[in-house]
């Protein structure tokens, strides 16, 4: 049974000063990215040649990915294939029952977040650690990340600061983020020194050349390969791109379209084992994308690069934070991803879109987040998750927009509706009553007072 995202929301929305502040501050990050693209001429270019590239290797998969495996392997690395959640979790505790490893450092990925990685190896006794300041934090809370990219900014510095209190022993009362970002820098220097591996995700996979690439802020992914013995790279199929040529397209349109940056602090190439060290893995998994590819009206999803700027934008996602999604992952992005893994279960965040086309306005890939999301709610019925309520609404529209008699009749008659006590239309038998009041219909409908000024010219 799916959960709906609307009354997830009203949770969100009793605290209007911390929704207002969300708005505010997500809406911030979108600022940055408009201001990013407009110092690139080409900007508008740019995206056209990435949606191109994306699905230029979207429909020659199987070549993109073999050149990069066969590649890999010439590098001395050991590449493995996972067809679902189940297999990719397998084998990454097998490389790590195989390397008698007892704790891993990780760097952010949300292909993990996708197979529940981290509590599987848990309870197979191997110790996760997020290095990721916003990951860490939120694995120290147990919670799940808010956002794709910046997974912690639903928290203030109090929380935060309370949290490190507790666990990582701060001193108490000091909550200045340059402080608390040293507490973390020092406690997590330690995990990095004690793990026997390090794992990171993959901002894209170049077929060309078998390298990994991993795009950060904080060089988390750096010291997750460069200090224990074994690494291991995670990467969804679709990651995969052509050659460094197109890598270029996508450097420069990613950390502009995420955060506002020309470009991240860190891009890392991963081609083979350091010397001295144990071979490097690579898992390319697949879990379901093989048969979203196959999916013709839905596939163009596939092109997403990740970088948050629909969630950044979206008036939905602000104004209702991503815990208020059924599917880890929120947002327009999520929304379509969440169907596209089970539309019964996630349909519930079909009624979080304006279908204002601000998301695929801004995505760098230029996905079309928001037909995508049109286009499954006019498949809702075929699931059986349509809501009754709305079905009944749209069909008497339907009628009435269809017929002239009839529409004008209503219309004249809609001043009526004034009348009633306001107790009745602001209740709870009114959902348009929850969070707006009743307009006070005109005397006359807009449409008469115009063909009246028509006749008396």
């Amino acid at each position: 049974m799916s959960t709906s995202h609307a009354k997830a929301a009203e949770k969100f929305l009793r605290d209007q000063e911390y929704a207002k502040w969300h708005d505010n501050t997500f809406f911030g990050v979108r600022v940055k990215r408009d201001i990013m693209a407009r110092e690139v001429p080409e900007w508008e270019t740019l995206r056209e040649k990435a949606s191109q590239i994306k699905m230029h290797t979207l429909s020659h998969l199987d070549k993109y990915l073999s050149q990069f495996a066969d590649n890999a392997e010439k590098n001395g690395v050991i590449v493995h294939w996972a067809e679902d959640a189940d297999e990719f979790n397998e084998t990454v505790l097998s490389i790590l029952k195989e390397n008698d490893v007892r704790k891993m450092v990780k760097s952010k990925s949300m292909l993990t977040e996708e197979c529940e990685m981290n509590p599987y190896l848990e309870r197979h006794g191997i110790e996760v650690v997020e290095t990721d300041l916003g990951e860490r934090i939120i694995q120290l809370l147990g919670q799940k990340p808010s956002h794709i990219v910046m997974p912690a900014t639903h928290l203030s510095n109090d929380e935060v600061g309370d949290l490190f209190e507790e666990v990582l022993g701060s001193d108490k009362g000091n909550h200045d983020p340059t402080y608390l970002t040293y507490c973390a820098r020092l406690s997590l220097r330690n995990q990095f020194l004690t793990a026997q591996a390090g794992m990171t995700g993959a901002n894209f996979g170049v077929a060309a050349t078998g390298d990994i690439v991993v795009c950060t802020n904080e060089g988390n992914a750096d010291m997750s390969t460069s200090c224990p013995d074994l690494q291991i790279s995670v990467i969804g199929l679709e990651k995969i791109i052509p050659d460094y040529e197109c890598l270029a397209v996508f450097q420069r349109l990613l950390a502009r379209s995420a955060t506002g940056q020309p470009t991240t602090v860190f891009t890392s190439h991963f081609l083979k084992n350091r010397p001295g060290a144990k071979p490097m893995h690579i898992i390319i998994v697949d879990n379901g994308r093989s048969r979203w590819l196959a999916d013709e009206k839905h596939r163009q999803t596939l092109k997403c690069i990740r970088c948050g700027a629909c969630m950044n934008t979206c008036p939905v996602y602000r104004r209702s934070g991503g815990y208020s999604y059924s599917y880890f992952i929120p947002g327009p992005l999520g929304i379509n991803l969440g169907m596209l893994r089970d539309p019964k279960e996630y349909s519930g965040n079909m009624s979080a879109c304006s279908l204002c086309l601000t998301c695929q306005n801004v995505c760098p890939a230029k996905v079309n987040l928001a037909d995508q999301i049109y286009m499954w709610r006019q498949q809702l019925p075929d699931f059986g998750t349509e809501n009754r309520q709305k079905e009944m609404i749209c069909k008497a529209m339907t009628k009435v927009m269809d017929s002239d008699t009839l529409y004008n009749k209503l219309t004249s008659m809609a001043h009526l509706a004034n009348g009633v006590p306001g107790f009745l239309i602001n209740s709870s038998l009114n959902p348009w009553a929850k969070e707006h009041k009743m307009m006070k219909f005109p005397p006359r409908p807009f449409h008469s007072i115009i063909k009246d000024m028509d006749k008396q010219k």
